[in-house]
């Protein structure tokens, strides 16, 4: 008996008539099982001896036969069912469950919640609504807190419907009355399209998250480069400076508190970055658990009168425009090195550590050599570019081209095909075999169709020969004194730094560096191959690719 009870639930043990739990079950002729008052009634009521099940006739009223078996079992189902109901619900209530409102003294834990007594029930004190049939059509709800809130102030009614209209509960009276008209839905599918919404916030928040993670790893990267930029710095100094030491330990000094001013500042840098995402991070993480935790809850009422006041984090931050430029370390040896050169140079030794130093720093700057193209709508109509982009040359003859926005009119220029707003770049040009050549950067706003100064003033920075002599752009040009005339010009931009140099690849060394420069737009590539001269500057300026020294 007691292993079939384990296999048997409990719609098996209710009438089809009450749909309760059986009272004295009794059997039909038919084999069907009744409650015996409601077979009974049934056929009172309806003036014919019918079975409600299968509908068949009796001529006369059949003799109900008490169901041994199924009075058994039914007796030991409520026996099992009041064991249940007492192990879960004789506890006393804590404070994150809801305490039955009859119980004197101690509370114990409310097993169900009525809606029409507005009053939740233990074990023992909900017998009545399983037993009275009066109460047995109450509506019974797992135990919830406030009932009285569940009721409409106005009309004393449960709070069924909500209105659209509005963006409140209502009750079924509230449809006639106050909200005539409105757009009125079921709680619970106002309740499903709440918890689409809490998807989509949720879904947000999860891409916030993962956006600043991947910027935490970002902002840890740039530190790593920053950190391996300043001890190769410092190595280069040590090699340096070790030779000398005598002469130079105040400027080895002075070199590493540089390095390690400039590394300290990265790094506080990004550990506010860090510690600021992380706080959004954790915000965002609190506000997802919000909503976690509403999306499960499974009132519907709670839900709605919780929803509106959800005070959901969302940062406003732009991530995305955030980063840790690495700073620069190039040239602070070489800087103290020139303090002291004009001793330095007098001995052999320290002229090939000068020239190893140099030789460091131009491969540094090689290491971000980009593809350079010339763009043929930018070049003035005497210029003749190669198929591939990378020559130009002068003629004595001007060419019959459409005079775009973008073409030079005056001068001989023609920008490279693509400008930079941000990094590092560098490229270099091969020059020997000219009389007169400029190339360098040029900013994308310059002016194109009149005779203008090329200076930084007016978005230039450039280098060039003209007349036997080297000249930096400026108003007036600011001429140079070179040791060797130049064969092949590195050109290298930190548009961060504010830096433009020029470098003689051949001779390795820094031929000038424009400083301290502000730039607000994009840079071009610049070459200028000058006047064809009766064919003796004919030569091409010609864009070569970079081999590392």
């Amino acid at each position: 008996m007691a292993a079939a009870s384990c296999v048997l639930t409990e719609d098996q043990f209710l009438c089809p008539i009450c749909l309760d739990v059986f009272t004295d079950p009794v059997t039909t002729t038919c084999g069907h099982n009744f409650c015996k008052s409601c077979i009974t009634q049934h056929w009172e009521n309806n003036g014919q001896y019918k079975c409600p099940m299968c509908i068949k006739k009796f001529h006369k009223r059949p003799e109900l036969q008490v169901n041994t078996f199924i009075s058994e079992m039914t007796a030991q189902f409520r026996l099992s069912t009041k064991k249940k109901y007492r192990s879960s619900s004789e506890q006393q209530c804590d404070k994150t469950q809801v305490p039955c409102d009859i119980c004197a003294g101690t509370k114990l834990k409310a097993l169900k919640s009525c809606l029409v007594c507005l009053a939740s029930y233990c074990e023992k004190h909900l017998e009545p609504h399983l037993t009275a049939s009066a109460l047995r059509k109450h509506q019974l709800v797992n135990p919830v807190k406030n009932l009285e809130g569940r009721m409409c102030k106005k009309h004393n009614k449960p709070l069924e419907l909500f209105c659209k209209n509005d963006q409140m509960c209502i009750c079924m009276l509230c449809t006639v009355l106050e909200h005539k008209m409105h757009n009125v839905i079921r709680l619970n599918e106002e309740r499903e399209g709440k918890k689409a919404e809490l998807g989509k916030t949720k879904a947000e928040i999860q891409k916030m998250i993962q956006r600043r993670q991947l910027k935490i790893q970002d902002i840890k990267h740039s530190v790593e480069l920053s950190d391996e930029d300043a001890d190769r710095e410092v190595a280069a100094g040590v090699q340096i400076y070790n030779i000398f030491r005598y002469v130079l330990d105040i400027g080895l000094k002075e070199i590493n508190e540089t390095i390690e001013v400039k590394k300290r500042m990265t790094r506080e840098q990004a550990k506010g970055f860090i510690t600021e995402l992380e706080q959004e991070i954790s915000q965002l993480m609190r506000s997802r658990a919000e909503l976690e935790q509403l999306s499960h809850a499974e009132d519907d009422l709670d839900f709605l009168q919780t929803f509106p006041f959800l005070n959901v984090f969302l940062p406003t931050k732009d991530w995305t425009k955030v980063s840790i430029p690495p700073p620069i370390y190039e040239g602070t040896v070489k800087k103290d090195m020139d303090i002291n050169y004009e001793w330095l140079g007098k001995t052999e030794a320290l002229s090939k550590e000068r020239r190893k130093l140099s030789e460091a720093e131009l491969r540094k700057v090689q290491q971000y050599a980009v593809n350079v193209t010339l763009n043929p709508n930018t070049a003035h109509r005497a210029l003749v570019l190669s198929n591939d982009e990378k020559q130009v040359r002068c003629t004595d003859e001007w060419r019959n081209l459409p005079d775009n926005p973008e073409r030079f009119s005056i001068r001989g220029n023609v920008l490279g095909r693509y400008g930079y707003s941000s990094g590092k770049f560098y490229y270099q040009v091969h020059v020997e075999g000219k009389n007169q050549w400029g190339l360098g950067v040029a900013r994308q706003s310059v002016n194109r169709k009149t005779d203008i100064p090329m200076s930084p003033k007016n978005g230039y920075w450039q280098l060039c020969l003209k007349d036997n002599e080297y000249k930096v752009s400026g108003d007036p040009p600011v001429p140079l004194s070179l040791k060797s005339k130049p064969k092949n010009v590195g050109v290298f931009v930190d548009y961060e730094e504010g830096l433009v140099s020029f470098y003689d690849t051949d001779a390795i060394a820094l031929i000038y560096s424009f400083t301290g420069c502000f730039f607000t737009e994009k840079l071009y590539p610049c070459l200028n191959p000058c006047f064809y001269d009766g064919g003796k500057n004919s030569t091409p300026l010609i864009i070569t690719p970079v081999t590392r020294t």
